[in-house]
Parts: C-alpha cells; sequence; structure tokens
C-alpha cells in the first residue's frame, strides 16, 4: 500500500507556492527518491513509479516545477519560470525540497533522479550542490553544441526583446522542439518523440497539464543550463564519491539517439566520478518509464538503487 499526500512550500522566487507530492510505502524506509521532473509535464505523471518503488521500501518525493502543474502563481503564465534567475530558483527549489525530506527522513540514503529538462536540471544541481545526494539518476538527458546553444540565445534574445518573455514563440518552439519527430515520419501526432507506446503519447496530449509551448524566458534560462551543465571544469565540481547513473532509449531525440547521452556520460567519466554506469534500450525513445517495457526499466533501476543504499 503507498500512503500519498500533497503539501506546498514558497518558492525561491519569493513569490510562489511550489506544489509537491510524497508516495511513502508500508514500514520501514530504507531509501528516498527525489523526482525532478521534465519541461511541460508534472510530477504527479510519475505515481505509477513511486507505488512501484513504494512496494520495496523506496519513499518517493517531487514537485511540481516554477510554471508547471500546479506551482503557478495567480496571473502568472504556464511554463515560465521568471523574468530573471529562473534556472538559479528552480535549482535552488530542487534543494529546499531536499532540506525538506532530509528533515523528514532523516538517517537512510537520499537519491535523485531527472528526467529530461529535469536532468539539465539535476546535473546542474549536483555541481552547485556537491555530495548532497547519495547517487543520482540521469534520465533522457542529452549534451547540445555550443554552437546550437549560442543560436538558441541569439534567437530568444531576439524574439523575448520584441515580443516579450512571458510569451510563448512558434519560431523558438520549432526551433527547440521542432527536429524532435523528424525520425518518425510519417508521425501519427506531434509528440510521436516521447514513446513507441500510442497509448502515452495519446495520454500526454489528453492531459491539460502537459505539452503546452514553452515560454521564450524558459527557453532562455534553460539554454543557459545547458551551457553550464556541459563545461567540463563546472562538471568537475561534482562530488566524485557519488554514483551516477546515465539511462535512455537509444532512440530518444533529446538524447540524439544515443549520442548526446554518451557524450554528457563522457564529460562525468573525465570529472573521475567513481560509479558511473551507462544503459541505452535499443528502440525506446524518450519517456522510457512510460513504453511498454517500463517493467524492465523499473526493475533495471531498483536494482541500481538497492546496490546502491
Amino acid at each position: 500500500m503507498t500512503k500519498h499526500s500533497e503539501f506546498y512550500f514558497p518558492s525561491s522566487d519569493g513569490k510562489t507556492s511550489i506544489h509537491a507530492e510524497e508516495w511513502l510505502p508500508e514500514g520501514e524506509i530504507k531509501a528516498v527518491l527525489q523526482i525532478v521532473h521534465g519541461i511541460s509535464e508534472y510530477v504527479g505523471r510519475y505515481a505509477p513509479f513511486a507505488e512501484f518503488l513504494n512496494e520495496h521500501g523506496f519513499a518517493v518525493i517531487g514537485h511540481d516545477h516554477l510554471g508547471h502543474g500546479k506551482s503557478v502563481a495567480e496571473g502568472a503564465p504556464m511554463i515560465y519560470f521568471g523574468e530573471e534567475d529562473g534556472w538559479k530558483n528552480v535549482v535552488d527549489d530542487v534543494h529546499k525540497l531536499r532540506l525538506m525530506g532530509g528533515e523528514k527522513f532523516p538517517g537512510v540514503p537520499y537519491f535523485i533522479m531527472g528526467h529530461s529538462m529535469g536532468s539539465f536540471i539535476t546535473r546542474t544541481y549536483l555541481i552547485r550542490y556537491p555530495g548532497e545526494v547519495s547517487g543520482a539518476i540521469i534520465m533522457g538527458t542529452g549534451q547540445q553544441s555550443p554552437l546550437l546553444i549560442a543560436g538558441g540565445k541569439l534567437v530568444a534574445k531576439m524574439v523575448g526583446g520584441k515580443g516579450g518573455y512571458d510569451k510563448t514563440s512558434d519560431m523558438v518552439t520549432n526551433l527547440a522542439f521542432g527536429s524532435y519527430n523528424k525520425s518518425f515520419a510519417p508521425a501519427r501526432t506531434n509528440f510521436d518523440w516521447l514513446s513507441v507506446n500510442e497509448e502515452n503519447v495519446d495520454r500526454y496530449i489528453a492531459d491539460p497539464l502537459c505539452g503546452g509551448d514553452a515560454t521564450v524566458g524558459l527557453f532562455r534560462d534553460m539554454l543557459g543550463g545547458l551551457s553550464f551543465i556541459r563545461k567540463q571544469e563546472n562538471v568537475n565540481k561534482m562530488d566524485k564519491a557519488k554514483p551516477v547513473l546515465f539511462i535512455s532509449g537509444d532512440k530518444d531525440p533529446v538524447g540524439d539517439m544515443g549520442k548526446g547521452v554518451k557524450a554528457a556520460y563522457e564529460t562525468f567519466k573525465k570529472a573521475g566520478i567513481s560509479d558511473l554506469s551507462l544503459k541505452l534500450y535499443p528502440g525506446l525513445r524518450h519517456e522510457i518509464l512510460n513504453e511498454r517495457e517500463k517493467q524492465e526499466v523499473y526493475d533495471y533501476i531498483l536494482g541500481w538503487l538497492e546496490k546502491r543504499i
């Protein structure tokens, strides 16, 4: 049985209430996993995975990022971090929840898992707050080129300066996500890149809290984060003793069909992370927790965690 609850805490932006959820197992808690979700979604989508981990004695905790799910201030746009310091605030919110989780579950190993944009946030967190977790799972990640990042920043500055950073832009959306579906032509939907599992794609499209276009400001902030995490001198600041697992589908366009995942893995290897693993699932796309083979993924992550408690 799972005991599920929801709560709020103040964001680092000083004005937004952050919505959080926790899934607790019956009996003794042997470890905690904090989930950091991706863009245009929310942490509640991870409930089936959380309940699976509960069956094995893990507590699971997570929150909706600024501008996502139920973490949207009154009158604020969706999928927007804020006027300034957006990436910093989002990472600091992860740390706030980490401290709260540590107080609630003292004395047990505490892991973190970031998916997609959440993987970029988690990689930033590991650099800015080294040693704060027992280990990390980096899921659905990638490694964008400096040229692509620089070009994106230029477009965001041009579009945001003209129309506002709190607005969406077809040009920016196409630049950020437009290429993801090309490998799956002829595509059934605009989100075929998410999953081979059509039921998952359809649920995502039908969910009003999923699939919205990111604001120009969020795109700008994320590009800043991508620039930060690809620099080797920053990656070198992580705690070398904490284990890290890279896990993705090898047909995930966010990870350049595995090439970007391997590139990110190599920066961690070069930094000297002592316990570093890489797992690519043949044929799976972006949301490996929602593919038809999800039980295999669930079991692999569970095994990785249990070996590191």
